[in-house]
């Protein structure tokens, strides 16, 4: 199934083409490159020379920015009352993955209607936390945020209080996400919501190697050990191209069968309506198990 991020108001993707995405975030557009969008841009679209600033690969990896008028260091989105700040990195990112608010959507939906169930939900790679404030704010009782990137549990922390969340329960914890869960069974803590977000590679903060095909049945399992007998979700995102959600789903399918009874499992792709075209910016997969009530 293909899910579509369209209920956003602060964020467009203006085209996409190229090579490329033209992004307006709150009023402010972004052109940077995306490897999934090989069809022509539209060559009638003036905005593709307007764009505040410009994101150049180099080719000798990474890249920077060029900026044709002078941006705030950062600045404000705002989706269904939740507010994020929003920065361009040197790695062409901005902080904010908007094509997840489906997901975003789908977890609160899901809190909302079982809140009286006191979640805990555990929320793993979780970068500047999208994730983490729209299950607080859905009303979990409890979300602990772990990401190896002490840069990007600052930035969370942030997101946190431009959202107003400073009252809800949220741990911010900097550590390797697979050694953080094994801890935590032994420890005996279980969780109603799991999320994972990994990327493609990576290494941890004590430079553990991290690759998702090798890795990833691991993390779920370990997962596994720590989801509570009466879990209401469990999603897995994944950007790694050539990994199609049909593997990730039967991974799914083969683990779950083995350690937790009942539940639905689903699998697609997430993505971004191309203003005016008809088109969709394909951004990722995903994998979901949901608890049949």
């Amino acid at each position: 199934m293909l899910l579509k991020a369209d209920q956003w108001t602060d964020y467009t993707c203006l085209d996409a083409g190229g090579g490329e995405k033209l992004e307006q975030w709150n009023g402010i557009i972004l052109r940077r490159p995306d490897p999934q969008a090989i069809w022509p841009a539209d060559a009638s679209n003036r905005m593709w020379k307007n764009a505040d600033a410009v994101y150049h690969r180099s080719s000798s990896g990474g890249g920077e920015w060029e900026y044709r008028k002078k941006l705030p260091a950062s600045w404000t989105v705002t989706y269904h009352g939740l507010t994020f700040k929003v920065s361009p990195t040197g790695f062409k990112h901005t902080g904010l993955f908007p094509e997840q608010a489906v997901n975003w959507d789908w977890m609160s939906s899901l809190i909302r209607t079982h809140r009286d169930e006191d979640l805990r939900i555990l929320n793993l790679f979780a970068y500047t936390g999208g994730a983490t404030m729209a299950c607080a704010a859905a009303g979990a009782k409890e979300v602990v945020h772990v990401d190896a990137a002490k840069g990007m549990v600052a930035w969370a922390k942030e997101n946190r209080d431009l959202s107003h969340l400073e009252d809800r329960t949220i741990r911010f914890i900097v550590d390797d996400c697979l050694k953080f869960v094994e801890r935590e069974k032994r420890r005996g803590r279980t969780y109603h919501g799991i999320l994972m977000d990994p990327p493609s590679y990576g290494r941890g903060p004590g430079g553990e190697l991290w690759k998702l095909e090798k890795e990833l049945p691991h993390l779920i399992s370990a997962c596994l050990d720590i989801f509570d007998d009466n879990g209401l979700f469990f999603l897995i995102n994944g950007y790694t191209t050539g990994f199609s959600s049909v593997v990730l789903e039967d991974l799914m399918k083969v683990l779950f069968r083995n350690r937790k009874a009942g539940g639905t499992i689903s699998a697609g792709e997430v993505a971004l309506p191309i203003a005016e075209r008809d088109l969709y910016l394909p951004c990722g997969i995903y994998g979901r198990w949901e608890r049949n009530d």
